[in-house]
């Protein structure tokens, strides 16, 4: 089935039942108000919630609405725990190499993961907001996971069981804010702002043969500035599955319900810059980093400036038959302006 949360004003938005094509939804305060609620009672709240869901595929929801994306939260607006991981080697190798670093040995059998800031994630369709250009604005498209309870030190199959929902997300990056960061040696804070996901998250049954083995095995679509940025397939080349991920996070702590794992940059091997970009018949990127990386490794230097006022970023996954999956992040680069702080709760 396919959940999402509509802004109303609160905190925590309105969760809603969307049907599969995207066009109709359905609220369920009966059921539950916020997706927060219903992941915290998932074993009682997933069957009724699939009920609405068949309903409304089938046309027979005596309560549906239109289904519009620009009005959504991210699925959980704010969550108890958000956790990224870096699953694609490629990516962490392109880095290390652009300064001539070697990848330590352990990195392919120890997954990386940061602990983002989860207390306000923007909506799907909300600006890239940062007080300056100067701090070096980087989208970053990838794949995330909601669990539910998970305990200390579960194994990766049971890790796998407590996967509830599928998502997308921008994890915007401010690059040159990073290095001065990681030289503290405390790892990254100011560098990682408020990110923002699909409109709708899905459950795993509803991917069918493109979820397998904790994977989703579909091209991660990017534009940029209306042009194709990056379609590299997430299933592919991904070092770490979602359920070593997650297995990852809860090997010293408990992980309650609601908690977000992201999958990292989806990133495909592929060759040098020139063969590697959609336009010279490559799978492209997911993030400006990666492809002024090549451009160091090829020419000395980047040449790719960070993302500038005006510049938009669109996230999207399709299935099969070209259909979107979960709906599209689609975000422009803003000054940011305060705005008040003391909102109404939900």
């Amino acid at each position: 089935m396919k959940l999402a949360s509509l802004k109303n004003g609160g905190r925590d938005g309105t969760l809603v039942v969307v049907s599969r094509d995207l066009v109709t939804c359905q609220a369920v305060p009966k059921i539950a108000r916020t997706l927060q609620a219903a992941l915290d009672d998932w074993e009682r709240a997933a069957p009724e919630l699939q009920r609405v869901y068949e309903r409304l595929n089938a046309g027979t929801a005596d309560k549906a609405e239109s289904f519009i994306e620009e009005a959504c939260h991210s699925p959980l607006p704010r969550a108890y725990q958000w956790c990224d991981g870096s699953a694609y080697i490629n990516h962490v190798e392109l880095v290390r190499k652009a300064r001539n670093a070697e990848v330590p040995e352990s990195f392919y059998s120890d997954p990386l993961m940061y602990q983002g800031g989860s207390d306000s994630f923007v909506g799907p369709c909300d600006p890239i907001a940062v007080l300056s250009e100067e701090w070096g604005v980087d989208l970053e498209a990838e794949v995330a996971v909601v669990t539910g309870d998970v305990p200390m030190g579960a194994s990766a199959e049971e890790a796998a069981g407590a996967i509830r929902l599928v998502m997308l997300v921008n994890d915007v990056s401010l690059r040159n804010l990073i290095p001065h960061e990681l030289a503290k040696g405390f790892g990254f804070y100011q560098s990682k702002p408020a990110s923002a996901f699909s409109p709708v998250a899905v459950t795993p049954d509803e991917l069918g043969d493109a979820w397998v083995d904790s994977k989703l095995r579909l091209p991660l679509l990017v534009t940029l500035n209306d042009s194709p940025f990056g379609r590299p397939n997430a299933g592919e080349d991904m070092t770490f599955s979602f359920a070593q991920l997650v297995a990852h996070a809860a090997r010293t702590r408990e992980l309650g319900a609601g908690t977000i794992i992201g999958s990292g940059t989806v990133s495909n091997k592929q060759g040098g810059l020139h063969g590697s970009s959609i336009g010279n018949g490559g799978v492209g990127y997911c993030c400006l980093a990666e492809v002024r990386m090549y451009e160091t490794i090829e020419g000395g230097k980047p040449q790719t400036p960070y993302l500038a006022y005006g510049d938009t970023v669109r996230i999207e996954m399709m299935d099969d038959s070209g259909a979107s999956i979960f709906g599209a992040i689609d975000q422009e680069v803003t000054p940011y302006h305060r705005k008040d702080m003391h909102r109404r709760q939900a």
